[in-house]
């Protein structure tokens, strides 16, 4: 194959995956659109504020023991880790405000984000693409009853509500975990003067932001989960495919957003 050929294959593959890219970021936003539409019909209903109230104890409380779980360890680790750079200074109490700021602002919404995209975001889309797979979606559609009312807009609002409260839970469980290794394994004066050098940290606009990404988050999770399961395709092996694009998608565009709000918050100073 000659140089000339290569380059042009070469040429024709990144263009190919430029287009698919635009393509999809236009079909979800083309689905955003259409749920942000009918949400107010969906909310106003019984059946559908029912509907919301399922989906966020499917997406939210079942979830909040891993998340506990997940942010009290990643409080331990911090702590352990911060510990031995900080002590030859004397700044062993520094922790405190370290992770109080680390964890509001950013590793609280961040790795609740990547729990909820494995615990409902994969649900979802498995979900949705059994629905599409058997023909459930077309039925509905063929008794004139709008799929993105009825499915999209619940999964939509849960995730991006729990989002948010499972965050405010996540920030505290890592506080937590940083606060009984510095009372039990490293410093116990350290430990006794934890939660009022954290409280002299932390402003108001350390837990806004963290809020803030985590309600985009939420967003993005579902909305991906939810594009990728309402085009599932090719039965039982497509359902697998969508599940596990919804994950790795939902992780590359957390990270992603995380990027262009830290960088926003620090041009604005935030």
């Amino acid at each position: 194959m000659s140089d000339r050929a290569t380059k042009r294959n070469f040429v024709e593959a990144v263009g190919s995956r430029a287009i698919g890219g635009v393509s999809y970021l236009g079909g979800m936003a083309i689905l955003l659109g259409q749920a942000i539409r009918v949400a107010p019909a969906t909310l106003s209903r019984s059946s559908g504020r029912k509907a919301l109230i399922g989906q966020m104890d499917r997406v939210g409380v079942r979830s909040v023991a891993v998340v506990c779980l997940v942010q009290v360890f990643i409080g331990v680790i911090l702590a352990l880790q911060l510990a031995p750079p900080l002590e030859p200074w004397g700044q062993v109490d520094k922790i405190a405000n370290i992770i109080g700021v680390a964890g509001f602002r950013m590793l609280g919404p961040i790795l609740t984000a990547v729990v909820i995209s494995g615990f409902a975001g994969a649900s979802i889309a498995a979900e949705l693409g059994t629905m599409a797979v058997s023909e459930e979606i077309e039925a509905l559609r063929a008794h004139a009853l709008n799929p993105v009312r009825f499915l999209v807009v619940p999964r939509l609002i849960a995730t991006f509500i729990m989002m948010l409260l499972l965050t405010v839970i996540a920030n505290w469980m890592i506080a937590i975990g940083g606060y009984l290794i510095s009372l039990l394994v490293l410093d116990p004066q350290v430990g006794e003067w934890y939660w009022s050098l954290m409280r002299d940290q932390l402003r108001m606009r350390d837990f806004a932001s963290g809020l803030i990404m985590a309600g985009v988050f939420g967003v993005l999770i579902s909305l991906i989960a939810c594009y990728e399961g309402l085009r599932v395709r090719g039965g039982a092996e497509g359902v697998g495919k969508a599940t596990t694009m919804t994950v790795v998608y939902s992780i590359v565009s957390i990270i992603l957003a995380a990027g262009v709000f830290t960088t926003i918050f620090y041009v604005f100073e935030f």
